[in-house]
């Protein structure tokens, strides 16, 4: 069983907001994983951006609460983050997403849980496939 399960920001903001796409797949999956749910700053700034109150202060509740914890320190991590950016400037890769395939490349075990289909190109450790939940 996978020991650490990564959320990216598309899960977060569809668990939380019932008016998204994906709410019910995000629910069911979500619901299925041990806690916390880990993650990194830079996608808990996009589900921010997605959310509208009263959905923003729901993930408010899920940090305070220690359910969704921030497990990445991208000063010590920034050169590594910046070199994936640079290998997939084509698709492009946010930040966030380099972060999160840096995350499956330092956490054991990882699992990242996503709605975006670009986690099907991205390679973590150069040739292996990023471990996934999708829709």
């Amino acid at each position: 069983m996978p020991k650490s399960f990564i959320v990216d920001s598309g899960p977060l903001a569809a668990l939380l907001d019932p008016r998204e796409e994906h709410h019910i797949w995000a629910r069911e999956t979500l619901s299925r994983q041990p806690l916390p749910w880990i993650t990194c700053d830079s996608v808990v700034s996009e589900a921010f951006f997605l959310l509208h109150p009263p959905h923003a202060l729901a993930l408010d509740q899920l940090l305070r609460q220690g359910h969704l914890r921030l497990l990445f320190d991208l000063r010590n991590e920034l050169a590594q983050v910046l070199v994936l950016r640079a290998k997939y400037a084509t698709v492009p890769m946010s930040l966030a997403d380099a972060c999160l395939v840096r995350m499956t490349e330092i956490l054991p075990d990882p699992v990242l849980i996503t709605t975006d289909s670009d986690f099907k190109i991205y390679r973590r450790h150069s040739r292996q496939v990023v471990p996934c939940l999708m829709p």
